[in-house]
Formats: structure tokens, sequence, C-alpha cells
């Protein structure tokens, strides 16, 4: 398996070399233009230099994950989304030329993985995230109003039939990340990916390999579902391209994080599933605690709790003798 690292940008501070340390060789990228200052993705010279900065320094840049940019008009339907989805593959083409095997992307509309709290206390006074619908559902509704789930799911379908053939032949991964928290309404907005079900009509649009999923652990135990048996059935079909790791406590509407060891997931069986199915593709920790003498600014991606995390994930898979690359 190889073991990655999410980046934001391609500026390189003490987290590429804390990542480095670690033994990571594998990136992971959020490369849109208000991070990076420069060009979205779809422009070939930005994106090749960026991965020629991560190069540099040491990591293969495997892939880019979330909106690389602004995506609200192909996600809600809007005038001009196929502009953009014509600019989204050119940015699928650019990745093939330049070897970036990998695209994690989600369909949440408006509103990204959502939390209403992010500084509940943790272990010995660690600060998580966590979400509650009762809260949520008194904040008002978005710019964008009320929209169905219906209609989010017909522009998913517009969008996925028209790029995964360019996906498949650019030789890129697409791996459909699910809703988070998995809620529908959230704020007026229909959310489409918060069960099994979801998801498995999503993959039944296309049965080419490009068309799989980024498995965030930590989303299906919200969900409620079988996790052990969903690794499973979609890694043993080959869809899982990604692998997200994290814990929570709670169910859908009313969770918080956890640290990686203080939930209430059996890492192990896990572990042993996808070695079972055998996978070897890109994994990360992900959404960790806050820690001592760290600013919560940006929640779930400080730096202490992906040391903590990191480690124990590389200590289950030493123990289970699953090679890291």
């Amino acid at each position: 398996m190889k073991l990655s690292f999410l980046f934001f940008g391609n500026k390189p501070d003490e987290k590429w070399q804390l990542a480095s340390q670690m033994g990571i060789r594998y990136a992971i990228a959020k490369l849109a233009p208000e991070i990076t200052g420069e060009m979205p993705p779809w422009d070939f010279q930005s994106l090749k230099n960026s991965r020629d900065i991560y190069e540099a320094n040491g990591f293969t840049l495997y892939g880019l994950e979330g909106d690389q940019f602004d995506m609200n008009r192909i996600k809600f339907g809007l005038a001009g989304r196929d502009e953009d989805i014509e600019l989204y593959k050119k940015m699928l083409v650019n990745m093939g030329q330049l070897g970036i095997r990998l695209l994690c992307y989600n369909f949440m509309a408006g509103i990204g993985w959502y939390r209403t709290s992010t500084g509940i206390p943790e272990r010995a006074g660690a600060l998580v995230s966590g979400f509650d619908s009762s809260v949520a559902n008194e904040q008002p509704f978005t710019e964008f109003g009320e929209v169905s789930t219906e209609k989010i799911w017909e522009n998913y379908q517009y969008f996925i039939q028209q790029v995964i053939p360019v996906a498949e032949q650019a030789g890129v991964m697409m791996a459909l990340h699910p809703d988070d928290p998995p809620v529908s309404p959230l704020r007026g907005i229909g959310r489409i990916f918060i069960n099994a079900a979801g998801i498995r009509k999503a993959l039944a649009l296309s049965n080419s390999n490009a068309h799989g999923l980024t498995f965030c652990q930590g989303t299906y135990t919200t969900m409620g579902e079988n996790v052990k048996e969903l690794i499973k059935e979609f890694g043993n079909s080959g869809r899982i391209h990604f692998v997200h790791i994290r814990d929570i406590e709670g169910n859908a509407n009313s969770f918080r994080e956890t640290f990686h060891d203080n939930g209430p997931t059996d890492m192990v069986a896990m572990f042993n599933t996808y070695k079972a199915i055998g996978f070897t593709g890109p994994l990360r920790s992900d959404h960790v605690p806050t820690m001592a003498g760290e600013s919560n600014e940006q929640h779930g991606y400080a730096m202490k709790g992906n040391l903590f995390g990191i480690g124990y994930m590389k200590g289950i898979m030493e123990a289970l003798n699953i090679a890291v690359e």
C-alpha cells in the first residue's frame, strides 16, 4: 500500500519535511487557485510546475483531492456548467500526461465536509470537530436555497457520463468521496451519497475501471454501514482506488471525531480486510485531533495528530506484514 499525505498547495513548509521524515513518498494535493495563487490544474503549465515542485522535494504527486476549481455550476446544473466540464476534462488530460493517476472528488453541492463544532475536547484536551443535526437544522439555507436530491442526482449523472470516458483514456482513476456528514438535506441542499445504496447507484453508471471510490472509512462508519463488508464488496470488484483512515463516535445525526485508536472501529481487522482484497493503492490519515501547542485554525489537518495517526497506521501495517511503499 502507498502511504500518502494530503498537502494544501505547492509551497514546501515544515509539513513537507515532517512527512518526508516519516517515510512518506506519495503526495496527494489540493491545488485550487485560492490556495496556490496560480492557475487551476486545467492549465497544463500550472499543474506541471506543481508536480515538479513535489518531485524536487522527494515526493511523487500521485493524486489530487477536492474541488480544484469552483464546481458550483457543475454540481447545481447552472448556466456555464458545460464550459466548466470542458475545463475539468482538460484537467484530466493534463493529469494523465503528467503521470498523476488519482482524482479524489466529491459531489457535495454548495457545502463540502461540514461540522457544527470544531473545538470539542477529546483525550487529554485535544480538540476535535463534530456534527449535530439539531444545530444544523437551525442554520439558514445557503445562497443556493432549496435544492432537491433528485436535481443533484441528475447533475451527477450528467457530469460523470461526460468525464469518465476522458479519465479512462487519460489513465486517471476517479475516486468518489461520500458525503460528510451523510445527511440530507443539509441547510436546504440535497445530498445523494449518504449511504451504501447511493454509492452503488453511482457505480452502476459505468463499469469503467476509472470509475471508483475514495473509501472514507470514517464516513461509512458514520453512516452505520457494515464497513468491513463494504471493503470486501467494493474492493473485490476493483472499485476502491483510495482509502481515508479515521474514526468517529456517534452516528450520522450526532458524532464527533476521535483519535485513530480511540473509537469503536477495530482498525486491525480493517487493515486485514484491505490486505485480503489485495489493495495496493494510496491511503492516508484523515481528520486528526488538534493537539497541545497547535492552532485549531485548520481543524482536522493539524500536523501532530497526523504524526500520531501515521505512526499508528504504520505500526498496524508492519504487524500484519503489509508492504508499505
